[in-house]
């Protein structure tokens, strides 16, 4: 079996080109692949068209490569914790494509599974199916870019709308374990879109807290499979940080 660990961040990410279409894993700030993230903005890479559920905040996740410009796109299902990116949509410097949580994950759960479209019920009756929601306003605030109808129909005396799945060129996704083949391990709530980028990727790139050799994780706790990984780096101690820290009034801080 190939070993596909690389020796670091950066190197992980040296060949992903300006202009890439990456997906994200994470969900806030739970999950998120901080190191790769880093070793992109280190890297310079820009012109992204980044799928993700959100876009970190400001100072931290996907919220660092936005502060920079170096993404064109994102497609999101919520960006309502960065100022910078709001800031961004409506003075027409980001294009964005609002999509419901549920569909973003089927899109790349349905890419990685070789499924090139389906059919859901999530935004029919809105300007998801039928088409004119704002992907990108003009500097005077009106809208350069909206999006386009989509194809409805009827099954079992329901409406569905057609929406079409996501291949990204490359996956940037974090795991709590990972082997050397690989597989990988989502701790908790971590796993929330991890496995689901990991999937839709070309190629896909995993860092880990904890690197296993192969043999070392019980099967049936793996919850994706080598076979969505192509590179795997060791980052132990990644900076971790809580977006919402909420106590109940004269709790122990």
């Amino acid at each position: 079996m190939i070993d596909k660990t690389v020796g670091s961040a950066a190197e992980a990410v040296a060949d992903i080109p300006d202009g890439s279409m990456l997906a994200v894993g994470g969900f806030g700030l739970c999950g998120i692949p901080s190191a790769l993230i880093q070793a992109m903005l280190d890297a310079g890479t820009t012109d992204l068209e980044v799928v993700s559920n959100n876009c970190g905040v400001d100072d931290w996740g996907l919220g660092l490569l936005l502060a920079e410009h170096r993404i064109r796109k994102m497609v999101s299902s919520y960006v309502g914790e960065n100022k910078e990116f709001a800031r961004q949509f409506l003075s027409g410097e980001l294009e964005v494509e609002l999509t419901p949580q549920g569909t973003l994950a089927e899109k790349l759960r349905a890419g990685g599974a070789g499924i090139p479209a389906f059919f859901t019920p999530a935004g029919v009756g809105t300007q998801i199916a039928t088409g004119g929601l704002p992907r990108r306003y003009a500097a005077d605030g009106s809208v350069a870019v909206a999006s386009e109808p989509k194809e409805v129909r009827m099954f079992d005396d329901a409406e569905y709308v057609l929406e079409r799945s996501l291949r990204p060129d490359f996956a940037l996704v974090h795991a709590a374990k990972g082997d050397r083949h690989g597989n990988l391990v989502f701790h908790a709530a971590a796993m929330n879109f991890n496995p689901l980028a990991a999937m839709a990727g070309r190629i896909t790139i995993a860092e880990v807290e904890e690197l296993v050799e192969p043999g070392e994780l019980d099967p049936g706790a793996v919850h994706c499979p080598g076979i969505f990984v192509q590179r795997v780096v060791h980052a132990p101690g990644v900076e971790k940080r809580i977006e919402r820290r909420t106590v109940a009034e004269g709790s122990a801080r």
